[in-house]
């Protein structure tokens, strides 16, 4: 198995990486080059403030992907409703006239979202590790 970076708290050793996809509220294609630009800004100071690393951020018009790690001892739900709350909030303050041309409520992200874990080794590769360790 090849050496993976491992990150350390108090109690653990981590390396959790998140592919997280967030979608405007009915698809509507708001996300511009300004917004993106800035969306990326506020993501970078969510991740840093809550510990973790940001590695890209990007997206099209209806949707951004993010990658980044987080410290397990955050739960990535409660990650996830900060980001949209205060992305919400400040890209609809911000950028007030672009986004109400598509919003007549204060919407910007949909509910839903898409998380996916990622790097290291492949299932079979861990699940083969984890069947040729010796018992006690």
């Amino acid at each position: 198995m090849s050496k993976t970076t491992l990150k350390a708290q108090h109690h653990c050793v981590y390396n959790t990486k998140y592919h997280l996809v967030l979608v405007t509220k009915y698809r509507n294609p708001v996300i511009n080059e300004g917004i993106l630009a800035r969306l990326s800004e506020l993501i970078s100071e969510r991740v840093s403030a809550w510990e973790g690393e940001l590695f890209e951020v990007n997206g099209e018009p209806d949707h951004i992907h993010i990658l980044m790690e987080l410290p397990p001892k955050y739960a990535v739900a409660d990650f996830v409703n900060a980001l949209k709350t205060g992305t919400s909030r400040r890209i609809r303050k911000e950028f007030a006239d672009h986004v109400n041309s598509y919003y007549w409520k204060p919407f910007f992200w949909s509910k839903s979202y898409c998380v996916i874990t990622c790097g290291g080794a492949p299932l079979s590769i861990i699940k083969q590790y984890i069947e040729n360790q010796k018992g006690a």
